[in-house]
């Protein structure tokens, strides 16, 4: 059975990231994971890359926290894969399934409104997951709740402030059946314990959205909330 961290952010592709790839790479193989799938902040969201640069550009140094942590994390055994966060009016959505060189090949995710995007991304086979849906924050002017656009629901975050936001989680997954997920949605070295567990030979971000998609997710990684 593997551990997977699946929400995490690098100081290269996130302005709120506090530490490096390398840094997070280490703490998360430290922290008993197996691999981990680094999610920074995407164009719309609270990215560290300059939005003025030509699209090539910015798409290829977004990808240095993915490049970094991977590089990091094959020098002590930690398998290393690519998201991104994808931001809505402060609700956040996780995408998995794809590689840097597909997104430098797709400059319109960044240029589509919110619903295409969503359906782009899961025609293409890839999966999008409802990080934190209840996080109350003062980035996030209103909730949206999208039952019928998401693949999954991230019913753990370790990031959340209050364990009810997570409870909340729980009953909307349930509610409409949707798949669940774990993360630690980590910005610092000691900010892991959150999770998924799987027998699946994950070696990239489309093994992760398979491995979602079909059920192939054993169980989630909640311990209980450490602000600490």
């Amino acid at each position: 059975m593997m551990r997977w961290e699946t929400h995490m952010h690098t100081a290269e592709g996130s302005a709120c990231g506090k530490a490096s790839a390398a840094e997070m790479a280490a703490a998360c193989k430290a922290a008993g994971y197996d691999g981990m799938i680094v999610t920074d902040h995407f164009w719309h969201g609270n990215t560290a890359v300059n939005r003025d640069l030509p699209w090539e550009e910015w798409a290829r140094q977004f990808c240095l926290g993915y490049e970094h942590a991977k590089a990091a994390g094959e020098q002590i055994g930690l398998r290393v894969c690519f998201g991104w966060e994808y931001t809505w009016e402060g609700n956040d959505f996780l995408t998995y399934g794809f590689s840097p060189e597909w997104l430098i090949a797709h400059p319109e995710t960044v240029t589509l409104a919110p619903l295409d995007y969503f359906r782009m991304i899961r025609g293409e086979g890839g999966c999008i997951v409802h990080a934190h849906p209840f996080r109350i924050a003062h980035y996030v002017p209103y909730l949206k709740l999208l039952p019928d656009k998401v693949d999954a629901v991230e019913t753990y975050n370790r990031g959340n402030y209050e364990e009810i936001d997570n409870e909340r989680a729980v009953w909307y997954a349930e509610s409409y059946g949707l798949l669940q997920t774990s993360g630690s949605d980590a910005h610092a070295p000691g900010a892991f314990g959150g999770g998924i567990l799987t027998e699946a030979d994950i070696r990239s971000s489309k093994d992760y959205a398979d491995a979602v998609l079909q059920g192939k997710i054993a169980g989630l990684i909640r311990p209980d909330i450490n602000r600490g």
